[in-house]
């Protein structure tokens, strides 16, 4: 099923507003810290307690959340991203190529390190989108 979710960025607080959440709204929290990582060695030892993604699930509900920033790093406004979840390669691919359309790609449409497709690009609008398509999730 394709849905849009919010996905909150934190500056090294992500740990500690989620499980806030958690406490106020219940659901199982996941975190995954960036030590033990695949892109561990890509980041500053100072950001190895940092949480590269955390999910916040009850129900229907779904709240996403991460240390980690764009290129243009944590700025106060930016810190809301659209996740949008597909529900087949075509539709990523389709909707991935329609809404970066006059935008700024940020990451390209690519298999990650945890085997699904994801990009990440602002549109037109300046609104930053996170697509994934995980084959694993039909």
């Amino acid at each position: 099923m394709t849905q849009i979710n919010a996905y909150i960025n934190f500056n090294g607080k992500c740990r500690e507003a989620m499980t806030f959440y958690q406490e106020c709204l219940g659901g199982n929290l996941v975190l995954q810290p960036i030590e033990g990582s695949p892109i561990e060695s890509q980041c500053p030892a100072s950001m190895k307690t940092h949480i590269m993604h955390s999910s916040l699930t009850k129900d229907s509900l779904i709240l996403m959340a991460s240390d980690m920033t764009g290129p243009g790093g944590y700025i106060y406004g930016n810190s809301i991203v659209l996740s949008l979840n597909c529900s087949s390669e075509e539709e990523i691919n389709t909707f991935y190529s329609k809404l970066s359309e006059g935008g700024e790609i940020v990451d390209p449409l690519k298999v990650q390190f945890w085997g699904a497709l994801f990009g990440v690009f602002d549109d037109k609008f300046g609104i930053r989108w996170m697509l994934i398509h995980d084959k694993n999730q039909n």
